[in-house]
Parts: C-alpha cells; sequence; structure tokens
C-alpha cells in the first residue's frame, strides 16, 4: 500500500502527463481548426492563445469560482467550534496547513475539498452533514477531505476539469467556424481529395475528443475517491468513522445538492444528485458505488 507521500508524488508526476497528454490533443484540435480556415499557423495559435488565458485564469481563480457555484460562505470558528476543532486537529495529523472552512446551507449529506495546493485549499461541507453527522464520522469525512488536500488530488482533479473543459471549448469553436465557413468552402475549388479526407478526420476527431477527455475525467475521479478512502483511515486510524458516515450519505433520503451542477460533481465525497441504477449514469458517474467503497475500508 503506497504511503500518503508516495501518493502526493505520484499525483505530481500524474498531473505532469496529464498535462503532456492534453497539450498533444489541443496542438490537433488547433491543427484541425487550421485546416479548417486554410491556414494551419493561424490555427494552432489561437489554440495557443485560448489555452493559455483560460489555463492561468483557471489556475488561480478555479476555486473561488467553484465556491461560488456551490453557494459555499466562509464560517467562523464561533459559529462552527467542532468544525474549526476537527479542521485543525486532522491537519496538524497530516502536517499542512489548516484548510479555510466553507458551509452550504443544504440538508444534504455531502462535502468537498478545492484549492490548487495545501497552501491554498479550503474544505467546504453542508449543513445537513454537520447536524447528522457524530463525531467519528465527522473526523471521517474531513479526514477525506483532508487526503485530497495532502495527496494534491485537488490540483489534478482541478487541472483535469480545466483542460476537459479546454477541448470541449476549442472542439465547440471549430463546429462553429466548420458551420459559417460552409459557404466559403463550397465556392471555393480544387480543394483536393486528401484536404477532404483531412479535414473529415479532423471534424470527427473535435467530435470525439471532448467525450474522450471526459472518460478520462471520470475514470481519474473515481480512483481518486478510493485512495482518498485509504488515506482518511490512515490518518484517523479508524475505519468505522468514515464507513459509518459513508453509511449515512448513502441512506440520505434527499441527496441532491442544490447548487451543484455537472462542473464540480466530481469534486464532492459522493455524487451531489439524486441517484438513478441505470448503466448509461452508473457508466458516467463522477463516483463509485459506495457500497464498493465501504467494502474496501471493511477490509482494510
Amino acid at each position: 500500500m503506497r504511503t500518503m507521500f508516495e501518493q502526493a508524488r505520484a499525483n505530481k508526476t500524474r498531473s505532469y502527463l496529464l498535462i503532456g497528454f492534453f497539450i498533444v490533443v489541443l496542438g490537433l484540435l488547433g491543427a484541425v481548426l487550421g485546416l479548417v480556415w486554410g491556414n494551419t499557423y493561424v490555427g494552432l495559435s489561437i489554440a495557443v492563445v485560448i489555452s493559455l488565458v483560460y489555463s492561468i485564469f483557471s489556475y488561480y481563480t478555479g476555486d473561488s469560482l467553484i465556491l461560488t457555484m456551490t453557494g459555499a460562505r466562509p464560517v467562523t470558528k464561533k459559529e462552527f467550534p467542532y468544525l474549526y476543532h476537527t479542521l485543525e486537529g486532522l491537519s496538524l495529523a497530516a502536517g499542512i496547513p489548516t484548510p479555510k472552512a466553507y458551509v452550504i446551507d443544504d440538508s444534504a449529506l455531502n462535502a468537498f475539498a478545492t484549492g490548487r495546493d495545501p497552501q491554498h485549499a479550503s474544505v467546504t461541507v453542508t449543513t445537513g452533514l454537520l447536524n447528522k453527522m457524530d463525531r467519528q464520522e465527522l473526523e471521517g469525512v474531513i479526514a477525506h477531505e483532508m487526503s485530497h488536500i495532502q495527496n494534491y488530488d485537488i490540483r489534478f482533479m482541478m487541472l483535469t476539469a480545466v483542460l476537459v473543459g479546454l477541448v470541449t471549448l476549442l472542439s465547440d469553436f471549430i463546429m462553429r467556424s466548420m458551420w459559417y465557413s460552409r459557404g466559403s468552402r463550397r465556392e471555393s475549388r480544387g480543394g483536393g481529395q486528401l484536404q477532404i479526407i483531412l479535414l473529415v478526420v479532423g471534424v470527427l476527431f473535435a467530435i470525439l475528443a471532448p467525450l474522450i477527455g471526459q472518460l478520462i475525467k471520470l475514470a481519474l475521479s473515481r480512483q481518486r475517491e478510493y485512495l482518498a478512502d485509504t488515506s482518511a483511515v490512515i490518518l484517523t486510524r479508524y475505519p468505522p468513522g468514515l464507513i459509518g458516515a459513508l453509511e449515512k450519505i448513502k441512506k440520505d433520503p434527499d441527496p441532491l445538492v442544490d447548487n451543484a451542477n455537472h462542473a464540480t460533481a466530481h469534486l464532492f465525497i459522493s455524487t451531489p444528485f439524486r441517484e438513478d441504477k441505470s448503466f448509461i449514469t452508473s457508466f458516467f458517474s463522477t463516483h463509485p458505488p459506495i457500497d464498493d467503497r465501504i467494502k474496501r475500508l471493511r477490509e482494510i
């Protein structure tokens, strides 16, 4: 079993590999855009500019946008003293700075961590979770989120979300460019069969790239949840705490977090939507089944 430090190093390495993979994908999408416009260099230049601006903006402001989107509000130690004490105790045990505390006024039982590194991180919990969990269960949930911070999952998943968003943005831009330039291509002659074939292949790639990126994001998100569960148990040294929390989350009659959406769903400890057991929904879920997570924890 990997230690938490080894997981953090592995996540940093995967982050660089992930960036490398998406740079190639974005470069190919830029080339496709160049084919559509008739100038490969122009397409690549536009792809580079869009990628740089979007990535820098998302990296430094992504966590603030997520907190705003989910309706999270900062809280004080006086308002929720036990939440603060739990955060301080577990951050001390994990050897990282105490993350900022936020609360979502919602009856659903859920929580998430966000930020770009342990020095710029926050943990958000719903009021429903604070009201329903006992001491050990809340510690299990907070330890799970603390593990995401300590293992650099927050950076890894934020990068994944940013890069998938970039691929989708460029793909949509390519399809719109195809539509608007359709008339001019009809008027041009002598383009050649090779260029047409390349254009068709490029358009197919632009259509499939967002789906491929989304599948990568989902697979990575599910794996991160298993690792965070294991790390949380190592941190608290009390598996029944997180197991009890997951069992309560599973039985939550109203798991829908009102302000959650598909852009932020992968951050939560459990899917923030109502349960749908259909095959398609399960295949595209950002989280592994809670029963599987509980089973793995009981085997530790």
